[in-house]
């Protein structure tokens, strides 16, 4: 393997400000949600990027774009992909899983120019409406592509506006009859490596431009209803209150502590939700709703985290005197990446004399889905100042050229290593 070998810079810096036109708002963000008319461009222009190299492209039932460079060895069918998405939140920026779609293009690019053949094939894949969005089906794509999500699931959904999603589906490429037909064996894909902004400071602090990730985090989310008594905002006295925002504050807390306390620093708690009933100036409420979540690398740290959260409910209601009910809205696994790509992806960047962190992403992305199918890795880009879906969000030229030169050489060095159905390298 020709270790002098590296991509374009300059070429990978103009794709990032190309696809960055498609959405962009007046105030420097980008409105590319999937399936609207700026994500359809954005398509269009990835499509023509990938046909002016020679690469033949597939649009899968779930407009899922692939693009696939073949291999030499017809006896290795399985390829060797690399990808992300290129949808954003609104008002969200730039680099946000483009950046991984446009490094798997460049690495293409790059031995298209060196006029490298691999055994393996190697394919770029553009997955669809990995972003909540307003169908309100995230990681769309991989979910499909993994046959988590069914044509059963997407039949009948609409966005605020009344538009069909098997419509923009199809409007987009895809096919919401044949939609089962997305979904890939575990002997499709040999692996699966994805390029991501990290969107935290854990790199940018230390000054390290590559994280190889370890684990996409967990996510627990529960609905907890906290009753109480309404009463007279102005005759009831202190002592005769039973108040259930009150109540909930105090848990949600709770919850606060629990995760600043806990040993792991990735383990977080968020409460980004609440309902107040009846919600009147005057009232005492009688009601409070509120969705917690929790986020840890391992089963284990949820799991610690859930039996003191249970504990801390338990004796708040009772001090209290409030009625407390809970209800699991997701229980997401945390998904461990590959020791054998994570291996490579480290290897590499020691060749390259790039250091590198090992870290957890306290995120989800399309890899946690393509974990169940194929053996799969990432790589995190520093962020800026940590800032994600903002249009503040920025990595810099230099880390993002360290990590599109170590995604290159992880790709051939899986491909030297890996067999027919992804053997051990």
């Amino acid at each position: 393997m020709d270790k002098s070998l590296r991509i374009n810079r300059d070429r990978l810096e103009r794709s990032i400000q190309e696809l960055a036109t498609f959405g962009q708002n007046e105030n420097g963000g980008l409105d590319r949600t999937t399936f609207t008319p700026a994500e359809l461009e954005a398509r269009e222009w990835l499509k023509a990027a990938l046909r002016n190299e020679g690469i033949s492209i597939r649009i899968d039932e779930a407009a899922n774009i692939w693009g696939r460079r073949a291999g030499e060895n017809p006896e290795l069918l399985p390829p060797i992909v690399c990808g992300s998405h290129m949808d954003t939140v609104p008002n969200g920026g730039k680099y946000d899983g483009a950046l991984g779609v446009l490094m798997a293009l460049e690495v293409l690019r790059t031995l298209n120019d060196a006029g490298i053949a691999t055994r393996h094939p190697f394919e770029l894949v553009s997955f669809s409406a990995e972003e909540p969005n307003p169908f309100g089906l995230s990681t769309f794509g991989s979910r499909a592509v993994t046959g988590k999500l069914t044509r059963e699931q997407i039949i009948g959904v609409r966005n605020p506006e009344g538009k069909l999603l098997t419509e923009a589906l199809e409007e987009a490429g895809g096919s919401p009859e044949c939609f089962d037909q997305a979904a890939l064996s575990k002997e499709a894909i040999s692996a699966f490596v994805e390029v991501h902004i990290e969107q935290g400071r854990r790199l940018i602090s230390r000054n390290i431009p590559i994280g190889v990730v370890t684990s996409i985090t967990g996510i627990y989310r529960e609905e907890v209803t906290v009753r109480g008594e309404a009463n007279h905002a102005g005759t009831t006295l202190m002592e005769d209150r039973n108040d259930a925002l009150t109540a909930a504050a105090e848990m949600i807390l709770a919850a606060e502590s629990i995760c600043r306390a806990f040993p792991a620093c990735e383990v977080v708690g968020t409460v980004g939700q609440l309902k107040i009933i009846p919600n009147a100036p005057n009232i005492i409420p009688a009601e409070a709703v509120f969705l917690v979540e929790f986020r840890g690398e391992s089963k284990d740290q949820i799991g610690q985290v859930l039996t003191e959260w249970k504990l801390r409910l338990e004796l708040l209601a009772r001090r209290r005197l409030s009625i407390v009910t809970r209800k699991v809205i997701l229980n997401q696994p945390p998904s461990p990446m590959d020791r054998s790509v994570l291996e490579s992806i480290e290897r590499q960047a020691g060749l390259l004399r790039i250091p590198s962190l090992r870290l957890g992403s306290m995120a989800g992305h399309d890899a946690t889905h393509m974990t169940s199918i194929t053996r799969s890795g990432m790589i995190f880009v520093p962020s800026v100042g940590g800032k994600s879906h903002c249009p503040e969000e920025e990595s810099r030229i230099t880390d993002i050229e360290q990590a599109a030169n170590v995604l290159l050489h992880t790709m051939l060095d899986l491909d030297a290593g890996l067999d027919t159905g992804g053997g051990e390298l």
